[in-house]
């Protein structure tokens, strides 16, 4: 059979494994265990690290300046390029966002304007930190993405894990490459990886939902940083085990609920979502997903389409959507930083968290919501708190609580992916519901 030849077998293993190695092998270095393409940007980051707020403003300038002139040149701009007139021409909110974005990245680097914009604790830890970041994580990521999704990848694991994925998370077999893409390498990624799987219709829209807000978890490396922040860090076994029961309860449960259950079972064509990972009869899981990954293996005969869908992977990332972080997360943090809506918010939680019996249940209250701006917040304010059962349950539960709109939850806002803010909010409301009981009980036997 022509799929089974020879040279077909190498153009799905070879470029397969690569992707693997890339995305997936945990790495160990000085400071932990991190994945090549993180290994990659952080040597990039460190090369240019002086250069990367300029041209992260300039890119976000650039993206304005592109947006609006796409607005008013009406649905004809760029239409010699149909890719940007995809990645500029927008609605009137995103045209809003993205020129607030570049006002925000210009008073920042030129540090003009009310301080509280361009502080470091605020804008200046978004342009100056948080975009270095995803700019080289972006720019490896887009580039060596096609190593996972154009050779087969995604068709071999789409067969083999269907009779898990679906019936535990509601979800193709694929998606597990994206799920493990996230926990074990970066909350980024995952998020890359879904989005280009579901503008390409492998996902419909709740499915691309559920891989984003359910497995789209920090590193593994950063979470090591949050336990060092809270003095706990000889307690990483014991805490990423808690992190990984919490969050994987939440992650069987999610789907099952609104607002993922209620959306869209469609692809972003409209087309009812089809079984095309349904194994036949005369098949077996291994020898369906090796035939599918063969013809998908087959469709790829030139090196300039690997490179083609590289760079657009990377321009819609860096015009897409870090000016989206930009905004919102720049927002997100100046509310959580000079305003007392989260302490507000979180008082009503001082009963809930004494029936745990917490300790400091004042001061753990006002940390359980703030982590919805960024998620090292909770953290830092919980230092302070001389019990280490509290300081253990708001670390793990800020990493499992999952949205935090100075990142992922800006992340997904500015791709295709169909979540809106409200929804980005009650999932967060609802994780923490989930997860806090869980980590409370674990910690309550750890203590």
């Amino acid at each position: 059979m022509k799929s089974y030849s020879f040279s077909n077998i190498i153009k799905f293993i070879i470029p397969s494994l690569l992707g693997l190695f890339l995305f997936l092998y945990p790495l160990p270095t000085k400071d932990g265990f991190t994945i090549p393409i993180a290994f990659l940007a952080g040597i990039l980051e460190g090369a240019i690290d002086n250069y990367l707020s300029l041209i992260m403003m300039i890119v976000i300038l650039l993206t304005a300046i592109f947006t609006i002139s796409a607005k008013f040149g009406g649905k004809s701009s760029f239409k010699r390029f149909p890719f940007l007139h995809q990645l500029f021409y927008t609605t009137w909110f995103w045209t809003i966002t993205r020129f607030l974005a570049a006002v925000f990245a210009v008073m920042v680097y030129f540090q003009i304007g009310p301080e509280f914009v361009y502080n470091e604790d605020t804008g200046g830890m978004l342009l100056d930190s948080l975009l270095h970041t995803l700019f080289v994580t972006f720019l490896f990521a887009g580039l060596f993405l096609p190593f996972l999704t154009n050779f087969g990848l995604l068709e071999f694991f789409g067969g083999i894990m269907r009779n898990i994925m679906r019936p535990l998370f509601r979800l193709p077999g694929r998606a597990s490459v994206d799920s493990l893409a996230s926990w074990v390498g970066d909350a980024t990624i995952g998020v890359l990886l879904t989005n280009k799987q579901y503008e390409e219709g492998y996902y419909t829209k709740r499915e691309a939902a559920i891989i984003s807000t359910t497995f789209s978890v920090v590193s593994i490396t950063f979470t090591l940083v949050i336990l060092q922040q809270v003095g706990l860090e000889h307690m990483f076994l014991p805490f990423y085990l808690t992190i990984l029961i919490a969050g994987g309860i939440a992650a069987f449960i999610m789907p099952r609920i609104p607002p993922l259950s209620g959306m869209a079972n469609t692809y972003i064509d409209g087309k009812e979502r089809t079984d095309d990972e349904k194994i036949p009869e005369s098949e077996n899981a291994v020898t369906f997903g090796f035939k599918n990954a063969l013809r998908r293996a087959e469709k790829e005969t030139s090196f300039r389409t690997f490179f083609v869908d590289g760079g657009k992977n990377i321009l819609d990332m860096w015009f897409g959507v870090t000016p989206v972080v930009m905004a919102f997360g720049t927002i997100a943090v100046i509310i959580a930083e000079y305003t007392p809506l989260f302490q507000w918010l979180g008082m009503p939680f001082v009963p809930i968290l004494e029936l745990m019996q917490i300790p400091f249940a004042h001061e753990a209250s006002e940390t359980l919501l703030i982590g919805f701006a960024d998620m090292f917040l909770p953290a830092i304010l919980i230092t302070g708190v001389e019990a280490e059962i509290t300081r253990f349950i708001i670390a793990a539960l800020s990493v499992t609580q999952l949205i935090f709109m100075s990142e992922v939850g800006g992340l997904i806002l500015g791709t295709k992916i169909p979540v809106s803010f409200r929804h980005l909010a009650i999932i967060f409301l609802i994780r923490t519901a989930i997860t806090l009981p869980i980590i409370t009980v674990i910690a309550h036997i750890l203590f």
